[in-house]
């Protein structure tokens, strides 16, 4: 959860950083909890959007994106969880994963996929960011590696482009 000073504006892209963050926590709750989609949007929407929290304030976000990020992932995750599963080592299964990198991975592969608008190199480096927030090990590094390898495949050569 990022702090916002009082009065400051929160631009489009930060809005839409603050979308994927709040994405990758509804999935983690909804693993993890059993909620629905609507349920948990709702949720989201109404008490953590731009709201105060237990004294955190959540950044203001793209309502909009961060839901078409929520149900997306829902609705796909049938398609995401495999192209997931064979761009993991050998030694991984998805299944046997952290639920916060889990939702991560689904989160970004679904930008990837459905998000042609925005470039591969955003989407890979603000999952990456959203991983460095939750962990200090090698969990960041297995997401950029992942993303990468789907983006190669998903887009081809088009994060050279960016």
């Amino acid at each position: 959860m990022s702090k916002q000073e009082p009065g400051q504006p929160v631009k489009p892209a930060n809005q839409r950083g603050a979308a994927r963050l709040a994405a990758v926590q509804a999935l983690y709750q909804m693993d993890i909890g059993g909620a629905g989609v609507l349920e948990v949007v709702a949720e989201y929407e109404a008490h953590r959007l731009g709201q105060e929290v237990d004294g955190e304030t959540y950044l203001k976000a793209d309502a909009g994106w961060f839901r078409s990020i929520v149900a997306g992932v829902v609705r796909d995750q049938t398609k995401l969880d495999p192209l997931i599963g064979s761009a993991l080592q050998d030694d991984w299964a998805l299944s046997r994963m952290d639920s916060t990198v889990r939702a991560i991975l689904r989160a970004g592969v679904f930008e990837i996929i459905e998000r042609k608008d925005v470039p591969v190199a955003v989407i890979v480096t603000e999952y990456m960011e959203i991983a460095q927030a939750f962990f200090s090990e090698d969990e960041p590094k297995l997401v950029n590696a992942v993303l990468d390898r789907i983006a190669k495949q998903i887009r081809g050569d088009q994060k050279k482009k960016d």
